[in-house]
């Protein structure tokens, strides 16, 4: 029996498949051992790629709860147990978990009274580019506090003075110790102004408003603001 023709579609599968034979093998032909490297090259750091991946959001889901344990620790008054845990996190790839966990260290140091330590760990923060602005400036205020009877008032306003201007978030704080570093300079009228300054700030803490207006009042200088007067139709 002669053999059926094959259909328009059956031929066109089969020249399609030949057609692909034969691009395969110009490949092979061309770039032979090379070609196949590159593509498992490819696909085996796509597949790194997508466990790297993985593997991140399994560590942070690991440091968090760390983290959590060690904060714990500390609110149950064993700061020995939250430092162990705190330790691995100080060098965490992720900021938040490295700052979080060096300010808690840093903690730790002031309530065993070493205030070198303390200072130490809160300049590591500080000088960390790679976190937030607003925690290398609560870090860097904590630093001088830490260390402000060790160090120049010299180095006090150098290093504060960009934080103690008004409408600065961290004016009330940076402010208060760099008005007292003016003092130790032999500088009152500076520090009393900067005191006032503090004390009619409303954005401000109430507790170092209050002693703002204290000092400025003992440096002769009125901190206390004038009450609004009503506008009467």
């Amino acid at each position: 029996m002669a053999s059926t023709p094959p259909t328009q579609e059956a031929f066109l599968r089969e020249v399609d498949e030949e057609l692909r034979r034969d691009e395969l093998q110009s490949l092979w032909q061309r770039y032979g051992r090379l070609g196949i490297a590159i593509i498992v090259l490819l696909l085996a750091s796509w597949g790194g790629w997508l466990y790297w991946q993985a593997r991140e959001v399994k560590a942070s889901g690991v440091e968090g709860e760390q983290l959590s344990q060690a904060l714990d620790d500390l609110q149950a008054a064993n700061p020995d147990a939250a430092l162990k845990k705190l330790a691995p996190l100080a060098t965490s790839k992720n900021v938040g978990y490295r700052a979080s966990a060096k300010m808690a260290e840093a903690g730790v140091a002031l309530g065993k009274n070493d205030f070198a330590e303390a200072a130490r760990i809160y300049g590591e923060v500080a000088s960390d580019t790679k976190v937030p602005q607003p925690w290398r400036d609560l870090a860097l205020i904590r630093q001088t506090a830490a260390e402000f009877d060790s160090i120049k008032p010299e180095t006090v306003v150098t290093r504060l003075g960009p934080l103690a201007a008004k409408g600065n978030p961290w004016f009330g704080s940076a402010g208060e110790m760099v008005a007292v570093a003016y003092l130790k300079m032999g500088k009152p009228e500076l520090a009393g102004k900067l005191f006032a300054d503090i004390g009619k700030d409303e954005n401000v803490p109430e507790t170092i408003r209050s002693r703002a207006v204290q000092m400025a009042g003992s440096l002769g200088v009125d901190a206390v603001k004038p009450p609004t007067k009503e506008v009467t139709k």
